[in-house]
């Protein structure tokens, strides 16, 4: 007797981060309050190029996490998708940095110190007692997004899901799915807007398929992108304190 094949139970998530976005205005001020901040005009255009990618997916639900920034984002990818209503998950929040402080008030070596931790704050993540930029514990980070996470999952309504939030929390999801903890020398890059597909089976094998990571139609071959959104930030604020001098 020829055994029968019975095809997983299978669902997909669609995970991107937020397009790019104005923590340095235009002037090369910082803006004050992250959590607030919208996009930039790059920003959309790169979520235009990140929807026509998606466009032909039908999507059953979406998910952003309440910032400006998501919503933008994900707005514009739903754009061929009004019947959809985006749900705000809090939990999904970026991790949070120390509190706002003048940057000109510091010495020149404190500014030097500020912006190499800017360019890479991840080097304490591998500590769950580190903090992200003299802000929220990584422990406490993990401890919010990962239930939140698992209990997307766990709701079975739903086939293909996008989720649109940002670089820490998606770098947060993909080690949980691989199973690897931070690491002060690797990190998981997520370029603005960029696109993530994982698919989950269910039992009883819960396997998970990671088929893409940090995807970007407006730059396949990444040509020109090298440093990271964080060290683009350091160098914007770096370029505004040197044009003070």
């Amino acid at each position: 007797m020829i055994p029968m094949f019975e095809h997983p139970e299978r669902r997909r998530v669609y995970l991107m981060r937020h397009a790019e976005a104005e923590y340095v205005r235009p002037d090369g001020s910082v803006a004050p309050d992250e959590r607030v901040v919208p996009l930039t005009a790059l920003g959309r255009e790169q979520a235009r190029s990140q929807a026509h990618a998606v466009s032909g997916i039908q999507f059953d639900r979406a998910i952003c996490s309440g910032l400006p920034r998501t919503k933008e984002t994900a707005g514009i990818i739903l754009e061929a998708h009004p019947e959809l209503v985006l749900e705000e998950r809090s939990e999904l929040v970026e991790i949070a940095p120390g509190g706002h402080f003048d940057i000109d008030d510091l010495s020149p070596a404190e500014q030097a110190a500020v912006l190499k931790g800017i360019a890479n704050p991840w080097a304490e993540a591998v500590d769950p007692d580190g903090r992200f930029l003299g802000g929220e514990r990584f422990g406490d980070f993990a401890e919010r997004v990962i239930p939140a996470w698992q209990a997307i999952l766990e709701d079975r309504s739903w086939k293909t899901i996008l989720m649109v939030l940002h670089g820490a929390v998606n770098r947060l999801i993909l080690n949980h799915v691989l199973n690897t903890p931070w690491q002060a020398g690797v990190s998981i890059e997520q370029d603005n807007a960029c696109l993530n597909i994982i698919d989950v089976d269910h039992a009883p094998e819960h396997r998970t398929l990671l088929r893409l990571v940090n995807f970007t139609n407006y730059s396949l071959n990444k040509e020109g992108i090298w440093l990271t959104n964080l060290e683009q930030t350091a160098a914007r604020m770096a370029g505004e304190l040197a044009s003070r001098e």
